[in-house]
């Protein structure tokens, strides 16, 4: 349970949009990029040109109509029992958090995918995983997702990892429209490149906003969230472990940190713990020397 089963969450903006395909884009960051990397490496077929350049990526296709609302998603309660309404009560509680670091905050268009949708950055669906699409100031998840992590690549995918999902793609929207992305624009890959940099900032955002997710409150004065318990806490640890681009690339055999666009298992779960235990202000993985990362 992350949830306060009393709390207020009908006031989230999710909706949901699906059914239908596209061929892939570019301008894709995050977690779903993670997923395509998976696909070339298992498969051998190269679809990392589907990535794109982040944040100068334009339109592919265009989107589709903007969906429907999730309209059963009205209470704490409702968001501990189904992961589309958790995912959908959580985006209130991180634009809670978010306009109080961000002067003129802005919130991203939050898409639960069923099946696939197009987008401006390519198809959504569980293939390619959550991702954030810089042009549409948008984040698309869809929850099926969770169990191939679990299946997949050992991870445990509970609620608070989850969330840390959600959380992660939220990163990715306050670098864009803060200017952090357009500043560092550069896709090259790496250990130490800003790929790299860009998708840890984005797991330190999102221990920031976990440790803090607790006081955010309904509209009655009602904590959204419960304090996580320190399995929880492990869970999204260990998520944010099984995406590291060392963890990934021993599935198939082989490491070349030269290839890195994510960090590795232990760089990823040390920025969530920065993130966690100093806040927003100690996110800042641009100015830090390369064997600090």
């Amino acid at each position: 349970m992350t949830f306060n089963p009393k709390a207020d969450v009908s006031g989230n903006k999710a909706r949901r949009r699906g059914r239908t395909a596209a061929v892939a884009g570019g301008g894709a960051v995050g977690l779903g990029a993670v997923a395509v990397l998976l696909i070339s490496m298992f498969t051998g077929v190269d679809l990392t040109p589907f990535l794109g350049g982040g944040a100068d990526a334009g339109p592919s296709g265009g989107a589709q109509s903007e969906g429907t609302v999730i309209s059963e998603c009205q209470t704490g309660a409702d968001a501990n029992e189904a992961d589309d309404c958790r995912i959908a009560a959580a985006s209130l509680v991180l634009d809670d958090f978010w306009a109080d670091y961000v002067d003129g905050y802005r919130e991203p268009v939050l898409t639960v995918v069923d099946g696939s949708t197009s987008t401006q950055c390519g198809t959504a669906s569980n293939a390619v995983g959550p991702f954030y699409c810089p042009p549409e100031e948008g984040v698309y998840i869809d929850p099926t997702f969770f169990g191939i992590l679990r299946q997949q690549f050992g991870a445990s995918a509970g609620e608070l990892s989850q969330i840390y999902i959600l959380a992660h793609e939220y990163g990715h929207h306050i670098q864009n429209i803060t200017g952090i992305m357009q500043e560092h624009p550069s896709r090259a890959t790496g250990a130490t490149s800003d790929s790299v940099r860009m998708e840890l900032q984005a797991d330190c955002f999102a221990g920031a906003f976990i440790a803090d997710m607790t006081q955010q409150k309904d509209p009655n004065g009602q904590p959204y969230m419960l304090a996580p318990t320190e399995q929880q806490i492990e869970d999204a640890l260990n998520a944010a472990a099984v995406v590291g681009d060392d963890h990934i690339q021993q599935q198939s055999g082989m490491t070349n940190p030269e290839s890195w666009t994510h960090g590795s298992s232990e760089q990823r779960k040390r920025w969530f713990a920065i993130g966690f235990s100093q806040g927003v202000n100690s996110c800042d993985t641009f100015t830090v020397a390369g064997n600090e990362l």
